[in-house]
């Protein structure tokens, strides 16, 4: 994962600078483990499948037409033409590209004009309002059904607007009206020949969202729900993630439209001045998101402060308090179990397996997730702690007392009987809590 280049060679300068020698020092050898992993391989989809998509498009009726949006400011004409080609050479026909140009010269309108498919609209603006404002005035203008985001000098797979329409289609089949998409992405090299970091995504994961976006590419939303949310100003550099965290917060009853594809459809070109290439090259961008993260818990009246974490652009809400306390949703809390230095429990699968289970305890995993806040399928009840309320609930479903350590509101794990299987009755705590309508909070640190 990575090389030895001055550019993680400045990553990791900067690294000890914030965060200590001893820190960094499990970060590299994380980072040279994650490297004997096989290496990542992006396949594009075959001309074949391109094509029967086509036809498939063409015949099924298929018809969510899509408007991808992006904000163009001294775009390289080389990135713009790629970007374009990469709509062009959709499967899905049914698509529009807004251009909205603040450049001042005539750099991007001369190589926008030289394509003459009426799908590809060229907007000049007359000033330069920023990402967000240029943004809202492309918004303005969309027709589409959904709209994607789409950065100046990224571009997406030739399968990406049809596996989005496909999924689309396939929830209005069974009765839903999906609000919010998302899809897997990976990095490239600034001349597009090499890919590489995957980022293979959860299912919607709200507390994971609230630790980073991971969300981020390709996002697509509901027409009306993004031209009414719009992006902020204040919040340019990190605007897509405060309007990530603005449509869960305005679907937080309807979660179940919100929906991850898990393919890779997007590729973020790395280039020496991106945050993709180099984290810490707009130091701005992760104040906007700390900021925008608290903006969503003052919103809720959450009694928590944002902070950043060790990692850029990655944050943390601390409750100061048992967030049991604070947040009304949480039926539980629970942290993480180490033995010989790596983990054994915590966050579970629906089978009982420990997510991040045998990582050594000193590493970040996989993207950084495994120290991270996140909603839970299952909680291990040796290190949880319980809404008081639903002790009772607690007793009925696994026939035990709700007996705490001393000094503390957690489950005491060591109460149970020795011939009890605490990942079976996890498990069983676990699936009635969620299905009384209530979220299981994974905290690592807890």
């Amino acid at each position: 994962m990575g090389q030895i280049n001055l550019s993680n060679l400045k990553k990791t300068a900067y690294f000890v600078k914030r965060n200590g020698i001893k820190s960094a020092c499990y970060e590299i050898k994380e980072r040279l483990e994650q490297r004997k992993q096989p290496p990542y391989v992006w396949t594009p989809p075959p001309p074949d499948l391109l094509e029967a998509q086509r036809y498939n498009a063409r015949e099924t009726g298929l018809d969510i037409r899509f408007s991808v949006v992006v904000p163009t400011y001294r775009t390289p004409e080389r990135c713009l033409r790629e970007l374009a080609d990469s709509l062009l050479a959709q499967s899905y026909p049914y698509w529009e590209l807004i251009l909205a140009d603040a450049t001042e010269d005539d750099s991007v309108s001369g190589a926008a004009e030289t394509y003459d498919d009426p799908r590809i609209r060229y907007v000049p603006l007359e000033n330069n309002g920023g990402i967000s404002e240029n943004t809202n005035r492309a918004l303005e203008l969309a027709a589409g059904d959904y709209v994607g985001l789409l950065d100046h000098d990224d571009v997406l797979t030739a399968d990406a607007l049809y596996e989005m329409a496909c999924r689309i289609k396939a929830e209005y089949g069974a009765g839903r009206e999906p609000q919010l998409l998302y899809s897997d992405e990976d990095k490239c090299n600034s001349d597009m020949t090499a890919f590489y970091e995957p980022n293979y995504k959860e299912d919607f994961n709200l507390d994971l969202l609230l630790c980073n976006n991971y969300i981020c590419h390709f996002m697509v939303m509901k027409r009306e729900l993004i031209q009414r949310l719009g992006l902020r100003k204040e919040y340019d550099g990190a605007q897509d993630y405060d309007l990530a965290l603005r449509a869960a917060d305005a679907l937080a009853h309807r979660e179940q439209d919100i929906l991850h594809i898990p393919r890779v459809l997007y590729h973020w070109r790395c280039h020496s001045g991106s945050t993709a290439e180099n984290p810490w090259s707009k130091g701005y961008a992760y104040d906007a998101g700390r900021r925008a993260l608290q903006s969503f818990a003052d919103k809720r009246k959450w009694q928590a402060k944002a902070v950043d974490l060790a990692h850029p652009g990655f944050y943390r809400l601390e409750y100061g308090r048992s967030p049991l306390r604070i947040r009304e949703d949480l039926a539980a809390v629970g942290g993480r179990l180490v033995s010989g230095g790596r983990i054994t429990g915590g966050r579970m699968r629906a089978d009982g397996s420990v997510l991040y289970g045998g990582l050594p305890a000193a590493y970040s995993g996989y993207l950084h997730r495994a120290i991270l806040q996140q909603d839970a399928e299952a909680l291990d009840l040796r290190c949880m702690e319980l809404r008081e309320s639903l002790r009772g609930l607690f007793t009925e479903v696994t026939g035990l007392r709700y007996i705490t350590l001393p000094g503390t509101e957690r489950f005491d794990g060591s109460t149970l009987p020795k011939d009890a299987d605490p990942v079976e009755i996890s498990l069983r705590l676990s699936a009635a809590l969620r299905t009384a309508g209530y979220r299981l909070l994974y905290m690592p640190e807890y």
